[in-house]
């Protein structure tokens, strides 16, 4: 087992001061920090980074794998977030967005780095942002290993920023997940989204300037305003994901993201295959329903954009299956000899 030196932020305190607290995290990965490295801090306008910059590579690796690694951002769900003036969670939807993407190789989020662009530094938005992703670390099991300030004046508007992220986890060869052994009559897992999630709200924006909706309108059917439920952060499925591969036979993953159903779930398909997806199978939440009224969008498009309450599907076998809800997942299809995305 290996170890590596990262490092963790803490509660933020005193100011515009970062409290930085070491750890040891033990990986059963690749690459480990030397232990001559030194911690390097960077202070920009007040926030304080805090990194480690050697690497080494072990010349005994514990096992024959693969380093995954994946990159996003958050897209214009930020147009919210500034609208709101609400920064704490959106840094989680960051952290998602990667370490989802790289988890349906079966690979374990090792660590992450964040970049953060702004035009002139709001050194209390920047926290709120960094306790985020902080945050989306913690439950994906990985260490926020450093990141990146950028000023930039005259660049952006004034109180907005940009964000990107970077993840990289192994899987060793054995656990890899490819694809590869699915088959027709397979079943389709779905694991429950949180909202929207990180995609789509282009859309959402169309559709809240034609509705004349406020954000802080309630959405219809729940006690939660139209704001909060779209701001809900994305869900992170690494734990659940691993859990089930390690108790069913999980033959492939797709995270739902941009292109939703119909883009995403042929990507992790042998050639040839399709899926069916049971419409009714799952409930599915008043968010996307209020959406599609108020936007008037065709069941196609909505199925095409957005994730309709499924974050992950998960590819297994009918026994497989069986153990579905232990996972608080849903059957909601199957894989099919047609090379299409039914929605019946």
């Amino acid at each position: 087992m290996l170890e590596w030196t990262s490092t963790l932020v803490a509660n933020l305190c005193e100011g515009s001061r970062r409290c930085v607290q070491k750890s040891v995290v033990s990986v059963d990965c690749i690459l480990s920090v030397s232990e001559s490295a030194k911690p390097c801090k960077e202070r920009r306008g007040g926030l304080e980074r805090v990194r480690y910059r050697r690497l080494t590579v072990p010349s005994e690796r514990p096992g024959d794998g693969y380093l995954v690694g994946g990159t996003d951002g958050v897209g214009t769900k930020l147009k919210l977030a500034f609208e709101m003036d609400k920064h704490d969670t959106i840094g989680i939807d960051l952290v998602a967005m990667s370490v989802n993407d790289i988890v349906t190789c079966g690979a374990k989020p090792m660590f992450f780095l964040d970049y953060f662009a702004t035009g002139a530094l709001d050194v209390d938005k920047a926290e709120q942002v960094v306790k985020g992703i902080v945050d989306g670390c913690k439950q994906s099991g990985c260490a926020l290993l450093g990141g990146e300030t950028a000023e930039m004046p005259g660049f952006y508007p004034d109180g907005e920023y940009d964000l990107s992220g970077f993840a990289v986890g192994f899987v060793k060869k054995e656990h890899l997940i490819d694809g590869s052994k699915v088959k027709a009559g397979d079943v389709l897992l779905g694991l429950p989204s949180t909202g929207v999630h990180s995609n789509g709200f282009s859309l959402v924006r169309k559709i809240l300037e034609k509705s004349g909706s406020s954000l802080q309108d309630p959405l219809e059917g729940t006690d939660t305003a139209l704001g909060e439920a779209l701001l809900a952060p994305t869900a992170i499925y690494v734990n659940k994901v691993l859990g089930m591969a390690e108790a069913i036979p999980v033959k492939a993953t797709a995270h739902i993201t941009g292109g939703g159903f119909t883009d995403n779930i042929p990507r992790v398909l042998p050639k040839g295959l399709g899926v069916c997806i049971r419409k009714g199978s799952w409930d599915v939440p008043p968010l996307f329903q209020w959406l599609q009224k108020a936007g008037r969008v065709s069941d196609a498009e909505m199925y095409r954009t957005f994730n309709m309450g499924i974050g992950m599907v998960v590819v297994t076998d009918k026994e497989g299956a069986a153990a579905a809800s232990t996972f608080g997942a849903k059957v909601i299809g199957e894989v099919t000899e047609m090379e299409a995305v039914e929605i019946v």
